[in-house]
This record gives structure tokens, C-alpha cells and sequence, in this order.
């Protein structure tokens, strides 16, 4: 049973890529059995790693029942808007997983509204977290119990501090061991330099945790390891240009 978020002005879900949408290799019918709602920067000039990841999605997933779909603003709250697309997700296709993966604001919405009740995985790439003043209120981790989650930052960031990521991530981890956050060595906001082995990371954590259960070894060692190791853990160059399994 979905957890029904009111209406968001004016956000809707862009076409489906995948499963029996553009972008999957199938032509055959194929039934959806898992969502990723992809939620870009606050520029769309800007996508960062989310249109790649779309593309690579659509490829891997697709003949599994995987389907992506980009939430498209519509001037609500960020997090009013990916919970009312979570809420079109059970609306089409039914109780099926559903993943929600961010770059930047993005990232820091995923991991905002995780809480939703079809929301079953998180990945949030560079996302922007604000600043924690001493005595302030950091954002919260508890809507991330009982998910499985991956933050990707770049140890050059300068839009967004990534120890601001590890501090959340060392939180969220107390509560919910299925938590892991890699490091991009050298890389920035963007997360360019590396983009290839990003993506491949973030297939390798969707595929894992929306079907199989199962990951590459890095990504199962940093979900096994106790902090810092699973929360800091490097991105090896080259990463998914092997077989995945």
C-alpha cells in the first residue's frame, strides 16, 4: 500500500525507458516489474550523470521489467514531487519497487523521500546537502530504514561537500546497515571525469537491489564493511568494464 502524497503542481513522469519503452533492446511485451523515477540537478542544462544513467538502465534492465522514468518539476517541493511520482508509479504498474536515484538536489531529494512506501532502494550521486550548524538540525535519516542505499560523491566537489555526505551516511548507517557510499577520487560535481564507472556502479546497485539481491564484490564489501570502510569506499577506475556477474 502506497503512502498517497497530494497532488504536486504541475510535476509529471517523462516517457518510460525500458521495459517496453525507448531504450530497451526487446520488442516483445514485457511486464514492469521494478521503477527507477530519476530526479535531475536544480539545472536541467546541467543533468550530470542522470541522463547516462537513464540510457544504461533502460540497456540492462529493460528485458527484466525494469522501466525509468524522469520526474519532470512542476514547481512543488522537490520531495512533494517524487512522493506524488511514487504514487503514479503504484498507479500504473502496481506494487512493484521502486528506486529513486538523484544527482545533486536531486540526490539530496531521493534521499528525502525515501519514506514512501514503494520506495525499496536510493541512490543519491553528489547530492547536495546543506551545511550542519553547530547546534542545527541535520537532515534526517530515519525514512531511510529499511532501504538499501548507495551515495556516490566526488572527493573534489566544491558545489557539495562530500563530508557533509559521509557525516549523513555514518548516521544512516547506525540505523540501517544497508547503507554504502563510495568515493570518486579527483572527481567534482559533476561527477564527469569518472562518468562511465558511476553509471556502471549505479546499474550494478539498481539491478542488485530492484531484482537478484546480488552485487559486485565492491559494492558487497562496502555494504558489509562497519564505517568508515563501507563509507568510504574507492570507486576503482575502470569499474564495470568486466561482466557484472
Amino acid at each position: 500500500m502506497a503512502h498517497h502524497a497530494p497532488p504536486a503542481r504541475g510535476a509529471r513522469l517523462g516517457r518510460a525507458a525500458g521495459a517496453n519503452g525507448s531504450g530497451s533492446t526487446e520488442s516483445a511485451e514485457i511486464a514492469v516489474s521494478g521503477v527507477v523515477l530519476l530526479l535531475p540537478g536544480a539545472s536541467r542544462w546541467s543533468p550530470g550523470p542522470v541522463r547516462a544513467l537513464a540510457r544504461a538502465l533502460a540497456r540492462a534492465g529493460g528485458a527484466e521489467g525494469l522501466v525509468a522514468h524522469a520526474v519532470l518539476p512542476g514547481g512543488a517541493p522537490r520531495d512533494e514531487e517524487a512522493r506524488w511520482a511514487a504514487d503514479e508509479v503504484v498507479r500504473r504498474y502496481g506494487d512493484v519497487p521502486v528506486c529513486l536515484a538523484g544527482h545533486g538536489a536531486g540526490g539530496r531529494t531521493a534521499l528525502a523521500a525515501a519514506g514512501h512506501a514503494a520506495v525499496t532502494s536510493v541512490v543519491a550521486l553528489a547530492p547536495c546537502l546543506p551545511e550542519e550548524a553547530p547546534g542545527g538540525s541535520p537532515d534526517p535519516v530515519k525514512q531511510l530504514s529499511g532501504r538499501r542505499v548507495l551515495i556516490v560523491h566526488g572527493t573534489n566537489d566544491r558545489r557539495s561537500d562530500p563530508e557533509v555526505s559521509y557525516r549523513l551516511a555514518t548516521r544512516a548507517k547506525k540505523a540501517n546497515r544497508a547503507t554504502c557510499r563510495f568515493e570518486v577520487h579527483s572527481d567534482g560535481h559533476s561527477l564527469r571525469d569518472h562518468r562511465a564507472e558511476v553509471v556502471a556502479l549505479s546499474v550494478d546497485f539498481v539491478l542488485g537491489s530492484v531484482f537478484s539481491g546480488r552485487y559486485s564484490r565492491p559494492v558487497t564489501d562496502a555494504l558489509a564493511a562497519p564505517p568508515p570502510l563501507g563509507l568510504r569506499m574507492p570507486l576503482a577506475s575502470g569499474f564495470g568494464r568486466s561482466p557484472r556477474r
